[in-house]
């Protein structure tokens, strides 16, 4: 079965129907759904409605993610605060966090906020956005379950741990660099496994050294400790491994150190016993308002004269276009945004599955019809 176009507008009521069909509150199931269907807006598929039933909807289910989010600031000062979410859902702690931090850069020129015990919180790029949409530079960070080698090691001790950097430009889309500190991470090998297709050679290695391919294997081996993913830069030194392993440590540091929380192996989302718990996640968020030093116009102006630069450069033979970061999404929106998402036939599945189990039955999905 093919991939079949579904309109944004039932997309969107769906989803909060059904978030709110597993006892999240309304206007909680909003930013849920928003956060999530903006994977699919900018093409980042693995984030989007693939994960929609395996990562919220299960997670809920099975007891180890709270529908109802007890967003709790512990600690606070003018330009900084830190959070228990109490394993709420991730997007509406990030939201309110990243909300509170640009609050704050609004005073005070900058503003920090750094969060424990939260769940997956969907697309990093969303939190800069924020940001962005206020004229400031927003900065997001997040620990996850265990997947990333240290750099000479064979076990699986770091998360994908995404550094995710967005401001404004004077051009029709924002800069926003937001991607793992793995060469790939675990969504995009979940998203390879429900395609059926390989994972390329060269971004897991197994507890042997040995470079692995079978993408539902490696889902296995990955939760079992017998596989790890190779840091940005690939394995050892020779590609310079030792620096996506340095920035994926750092990312660990700023979502555990400043607000107290758990790190490394204590997030795999199991207990002694094998069983499945909440997995305490941690993040932070930064906002720096550009008017608190040359203005949002002067820094819009050079940051565009800097992508354009880049963009005109000389190209490589072959090719015809160069890239900054953030355009290949805007690219993805402008072809979309008329049409809607496309579902593949793995998630049609699910999201029929979850329309049944929940008696949602004012909605029929095309590929029905």
């Amino acid at each position: 079965m093919p991939k079949v176009t579904l309109d944004w507008e039932t997309a969107q009521n769906f989803i909060t129907d059904a978030f709110v069909g597993v006892g999240v509150p309304r206007e909680d199931a909003e930013i849920c759904t928003d956060v999530l269907l903006e994977s699919d807006r900018r093409g980042i598929e693995s984030h989007g409605c693939n994960r929609f039933k395996p990562i919220y909807i299960d997670r809920i289910n099975i007891g180890i993610q709270n529908p109802v989010t007890n967003f709790e600031v512990i600690r606070e000062t003018p330009t900084t605060a830190v959070v228990d979410g109490h394993d709420g859902m991730g997007q509406v702690i990030g939201y309110k966090a990243m909300k509170m931090a640009i609050e704050k850069a609004k005073k005070y020129g900058m503003g920090m906020v750094a969060v424990r015990n939260s769940c997956h919180y969907g697309i990093a790029g969303y939190y800069p956005s924020m940001a962005i949409k206020e004229g400031m530079i927003g900065i997001t960070g997040t620990n996850a379950r265990p997947s990333i080698a240290p750099t000479f090691g064979v076990e699986n001790m770091l998360g994908t741990n995404p550094l995710t950097i967005g401001f404004p430009t004077d051009e029709e889309f924002p800069f926003i660099l937001d991607c793992a500190t793995s060469i790939s991470q675990r969504g995009k090998i979940e998203y390879y496994a429900r395609i059926g297709k390989d994972t390329p050679k060269g971004m897991v290695i197994g507890r042997d050294g040995s470079e692995l391919t079978d993408s539902n294997q490696i889902l296995i081996d990955l939760n079992t400790g017998k596989a790890a993913l190779a840091p940005l830069g690939g394995v050892g030194e020779e590609l310079a491994g030792y620096k996506g392993y340095g920035y994926a440590t750092v990312v660990e540091v700023l979502s555990a150190a400043l607000q107290a929380g758990n790190f490394l192996t204590a997030l795999t989302g199991k207990n002694e016993k094998g069983e499945n718990v909440p997995y305490h996640l941690g993040h932070f968020f930064i906002a720096i308002d550009t008017n608190a030093f040359m203005g949002l116009d002067s820094f819009k102006k050079t940051a565009g004269d800097i992508m354009r630069a880049l963009r005109n450069s000389q190209k490589a033979p072959g090719q015809d276009r160069i890239y900054t970061a953030g355009e290949k999404e805007w690219d993805v929106w402008c072809e979309r945004k008329d049409k809607g998402v496309p579902i593949n036939e793995a998630v049609q599945k699910e999201l029929s599955k979850v329309r049944d189990d929940l008696k949602l039955t004012q909605y029929v999905f095309p590929w029905e019809k």
